[in-house]
């Protein structure tokens, strides 16, 4: 698995430009601990008023990573392949109105992405592989599809390994009373609606995550499995069969605020659970909720975690031994989650985007997606917009020996720049300006030794990315 190097960067770029390493428990103003502040954009530059969910995307043939950002009026598209100079390549409108929820969730090259807003925003999907040239971002996009079987959406789940899409918390009011909605998805751009829908459930859901289960119940692997938190109480569902879902259990918890959203833990074993409101209504710190799946007809509450602030806990995913919470106003916290079977969860950093206060309240820090093979993780902040962080010590072998084994010569240089690995093919390399400015991209390259020709640069400093694995900073004479 690759890593992308951290950057050594010698100077300050503009703010929205910039790499500030964690030290002293401080990020520029950011409190921090084992994280470093690779990139901000802000919401003024990309024209919105708030921010919400986000999503990642990689580009399956040159490896190169996006982060889709939710906005107040549409989704942002953010190439990250250089994560110390991002590129707002531009938005996707909001189809009806402006919303302080939009959700958005990744298939087959494709962003499906809907609203919580009242009229026909449906759900769109848009077609990610447009991303690699756009040649004057920002633009304003256009979706590829828009389904309209239903309006207000407030969460997609999508499952990749059965190409189904599961819109939930609609109108409760109209089937399936705001339960999961069933889309085939196989063809990206003609969603189609499959089986009964939410009836397994009857109930509202907010959030919900769907696997294909592979856990300790061995009577149900090889299902299809949805963890619907649903407001009071999680639902476990079997809808392998999407005629006849089936469910399989239920489980609540003493002082109940608002049931929202919660992620399993990679053996499926246990599930983390976040409720919204507890924090206001109870007055405790940040609660998170630790279950144990290991029967999934009989699920157990495990244990109780409380966090070093009185924030309230959002979107949480799990990555590895690592749980990785948007925090709102204490932003982003990573909880070791190694040790569940013996009730320890433990907070190993942070990277605080709201600094202004940890209070019970609704700013900052709405998600995180911690999934991009580089390390690098994108907060998606209501009032600072786009925030991208990595652990500095998130390198692997790999990234190691290729570091090891790459050279770029002369530096400084007047005319050219020569570009040769020991250890691995060059396929990609990008060279940007100290503006994230994109002065040079070539492609698909497959050799260990090339050169590209700079003459015509002016004289300054400039990065070469290469693979989207490695950052050299070179000077032009």
């Amino acid at each position: 698995m690759k890593k992308l190097l951290l950057p050594i960067l010698l100077f300050t770029f503009m703010l929205t430009n910039s790499q500030t390493p964690c030290e002293n428990g401080m990020a520029g103003d950011f409190p921090c601990n084992g994280y470093d502040l690779q990139s901000r954009i802000t919401l003024g530059e990309m024209n919105a008023n708030a921010g919400n969910d986000s999503w990642g995307w990689t580009d399956p043939d040159n490896g190169n990573e996006y982060a889709l950002m939710g906005l107040d009026n549409g989704l942002a598209f953010i190439d990250i392949s250089n994560p110390v100079a991002p590129i707002y390549l531009g938005k996707l409108p909001t189809h009806t109105g402006s919303s302080a929820w939009r959700d958005v969730k990744v298939y087959s090259n494709h962003a499906f992405v809907v609203s919580d807003i009242n009229g026909n925003h449906g759900m769109q999907v848009f077609d990610l592989t447009r991303l690699r040239d756009v040649a004057n971002p920002p633009q304003t996009f256009t979706p590829d599809t828009h389904y309209d079987a239903f309006g207000s959406i407030h969460n997609i789940v999508i499952n990749e390994d059965t190409a189904f899409a599961y819109p939930v918390g609609g109108d409760r009011n109209v089937f399936p009373f705001g339960g999961p909605i069933f889309l085939d998805i196989s063809t990206p751009t003609d969603p189609q609606p499959a089986g009964t829908g939410g009836y397994a459930m009857d109930a509202y859901s907010h959030d919900a995550q769907v696997v294909n289960y592979n856990g300790p119940d061995a009577d149900y692997n090889g299902r299809e499995i949805l963890i619907g938190s649903n407001e009071d109480e999680i639902v476990i569902v079997d809808i392998t069969d999407k005629n006849n879902p089936e469910r399989i259990s239920e489980i609540s918890y003493s002082n109940v605020g608002y049931t929202h959203q919660g992620w399993f833990t990679e053996d499926q074993r246990f599930f983390i659970l976040g409720d919204e409101t507890d924090e206001l209504d109870f007055g405790f710190n940040t609660r998170t909720i630790v279950f144990d799946f290991q029967d999934l007809d009989n699920p157990q509450l495990s244990f109780e975690y409380t966090g070093p602030t009185a924030a309230i806990d959002h979107n949480g995913y799990v990555k590895g031994d690592t749980y990785y919470m948007a925090n709102y106003t204490a932003g982003l916290r990573a909880l070791d989650v190694s040790d569940l079977a013996n009730g320890n969860m433990t907070e190993i950093g942070f990277f605080d985007s709201f600094p202004e206060s940890n209070s019970a309240n609704f700013n900052g820090a709405w998600s995180v997606y911690p999934y991009f093979e580089s390390g690098n993780i994108v907060i998606s902040d209501i009032n600072r917009g786009f925030i991208l962080v990595k652990d500095p010590a998130f390198l692997g072998s790999n990234d190691i020996a290729f570091e090891n084994g790459l050279s770029l010569y002369p530096n400084p240089t007047n005319n050219s720049i020569n570009i040769s690995s020991a250890t691995e093919a060059i396929n990609t390399i990008n060279i940007v300006d100290i503006t994230g400015k994109i002065l040079y991209t070539n492609t698909n390259i497959n050799t260990a030794e090339t050169s590209v020709d700079v003459s015509a640069f002016s004289t300054g400093i400039y990065f070469v990315n290469i693979n989207g694995i490695v950052s050299k900073k070179i000077i032009k004479k």
